[in-house]
């Protein structure tokens, strides 16, 4: 047993003489103040907003493709964001280097976790990793999730570093070039579904066992309104996103006599870096699909994440959570 831990097999908060880079900051001791509803340490990280960081590159978060603005409605824009209580708990976020699985990294982060980013991309890692407030509650590791030999040794290091791991948020994934399902090159299908699919099961498979002998943990697993209804020239990636959202409906249901919650998300697609690697028609596609008429913020996405991980959490396992701007109809 490690110093300064409780043996324990319950969800409750362990007890730690450190985190595992050395002491918490003498803000994470104060309490949290009720004039303001925010924690000391969330003022120190630079007063999280939402709709308030701008994406690199963006501008004025006008999708230079579509001429649409991207932007949080001005409703929302400016606003302190609530925070969400996660002290003393520890997240692993793959795909973390950048994205929406680097604005969940900030929202956990913000929301006192400590957190493994897992990406394959050293060099993205580690700009991500040095980006984000709070590096001392930070690891990186270079982890390629399609390969489950490697997902399992990150699993241990990860637990070698912080002790247990009360997080996963599955947020690695690609979009695959933009072509007709018979046209579909085999390799890029290959690709795609194992990317999008079987390294969520390898991540699940690996943590899944150290989160039952914890009786505690919490499970996202970022799908797509795409596993939902299925995009034309993008059958690996919607077919691969309904495997997430029915693995997710099984996993759950296989855990639900412990105090696990596995959700997932059905997001419509973010302004990142995966329009890199899909066409300008099917961009065009996917936005006029969107009833808000603009595209996801990852903000917004980080949100709804941050809930989901929490304690408050405690009841809702085995749901589909909607993102999609009004374009879902189930």
């Amino acid at each position: 047993m490690r110093p300064g831990r409780e043996a324990s097999r319950s969800g409750s908060r362990p007890t730690r003489a450190a985190w595992p880079t050395g002491a918490r900051t003498d803000a994470r001791r104060q309490p949290f103040d009720p004039g303001t509803r925010r924690h000391p340490a969330v003022r120190q990280a630079g007063n999280r907003r939402i709709g308030g960081a701008p994406e690199r590159g963006a501008g004025a978060l006008r999708d230079a493709r579509a001429g649409h603005d991207n932007r949080a409605p001005a409703a929302t824009r400016g606003r302190d964001v609530n925070r969400i209580d996660l002290e003393g708990r520890h997240a692993v976020v793959t795909g973390g280097a950048q994205g929406i699985g680097h604005a969940v990294a900030q929202r956990l982060l913000a929301s006192g976790a400590a957190l493994a980013l897992w990406d394959r991309d050293p060099d993205r890692l580690a700009e991500g990793a040095a980006a984000l407030d709070a590096a001392a509650r930070v690891r990186a590791l270079e982890v390629d999730v399609t390969d489950a030999g490697a997902v399992s040794a990150a699993t241990r290091r990860t637990i070698d570093a912080f002790g247990r791991i009360d997080i996963l948020v599955n947020n690695a994934g690609i979009a695959g070039p933009s072509v007709k399902s018979w046209q579909y090159p085999l390799d890029e299908w290959r690709r795609v579904v194992d990317v999008d699919l079987n390294g969520v099961f390898y991540c699940c498979r690996a943590l899944l066992p150290h989160m039952l002998e914890n009786d505690y943990g919490r499970i996202v697993n970022v799908a797509s309104i795409a596993g939902k209804e299925g995009n034309p020239n993008a059958a690996p990636y919607s077919a691969a996103k309904a495997g997430v959202i029915a693995l997710t409906k099984s996993i759950a249901k296989e855990t639900a006599h412990k105090d696990l919650a596995v959700n997932c998300i059905t997001p419509a697609v973010a302004r990142t870096r995966i329009f890199d690697q899909i066409s300008r028609e099917h961009i065009d596609y996917m936005l006029s699909r969107i009833p808000r008429g603009r595209f996801v913020r990852v903000e917004e996405i980080a949100a709804m994440v941050a809930w989901l991980v929490s304690e408050e959490n405690s009841f809702t396992t085995g749901g589909v959570f909607d993102l999609s701007g009004g374009r879902a109809t189930y």
